[in-house]
């Protein structure tokens, strides 16, 4: 992996200096994983998968943000099919019940159970990418024959080790790690919806051409 920008050589005590850092960052994101876990994506969209999105804290909320962009921004028109992707940081009553009554750790794993099928994708966002309930969820989702990717900080934490393809921010700054995550999801969304759009250009224009002949 590309060297982590660390804190010990770049103290943020400005605002100029956090977007510099962020800048420096940005350039040294693993843009071949972050392709990667497109092709992934697609493949699930083409074969009717279903995508698991989850994280903690500011991860939950960008998993959640993750779900409204990829189950609306990518509609094309004239192609019917359409990506299905479940945030599993929404269902408050069902959290709470799972946390109180067996353990916040089993929070995603339990969903997880619920819902998978052997091809889904379980796409888990974590910082430190050591979170105990997202590595469970990832256990879960690969025991039932799920593909698991991720995003994450540092250097990938145990949860590297759990995902087909994990794209891993080389950074030690948590709020920079979140800043690329979001970045990061706003770009593979970009290139999904246009891919998406894309493939239906190309399928009318195959059916036209067939219905001249």
């Amino acid at each position: 992996m590309e060297s982590m920008i660390n804190n010990a050589t770049q103290q943020l005590v400005t605002v100029e200096a956090y977007f510099r850092r962020l800048q420096a960052v940005a350039a040294q994101l693993p843009f071949n994983d972050l392709e990667g876990i497109v092709d992934l994506l697609m493949e699930g969209f083409q074969s009717g998968r279903t995508v698991f999105v989850f994280g903690n804290g500011g991860s939950a909320a960008t998993a959640s943000h993750m779900m409204c962009d990829m189950n609306k921004g990518t509609i094309a028109e004239g192609e019917p099919r359409r990506f299905k992707v479940m945030a599993l940081t929404d269902n408050v009553p069902l959290i709470t019940a799972w946390a109180n009554d067996s353990s916040y750790e089993n929070i995603f794993a339990e969903q997880i159970r619920n819902f998978v099928r052997p091809g889904d994708i379980a796409f888990a966002i974590s910082g430190s990418g050591n979170s105990p309930n997202v590595l469970l969820g990832l256990r879960a989702a690969r025991e039932a024959g799920a593909t698991a990717v991720g995003l994450a900080g540092y250097e990938g934490g145990k949860m590297k080790a759990l995902c087909n393809v994990c794209a891993v921010v080389p950074c030690d700054n948590m709020q920079i790690i979140e800043d690329m995550h979001h970045a990061a999801l706003h770009a593979m969304f970009t290139v999904i919806k246009g891919r998406v759009q894309l493939q239906m250009q190309r399928g009318l224009a195959t059916g036209a051409g067939k219905l001249k002949k």
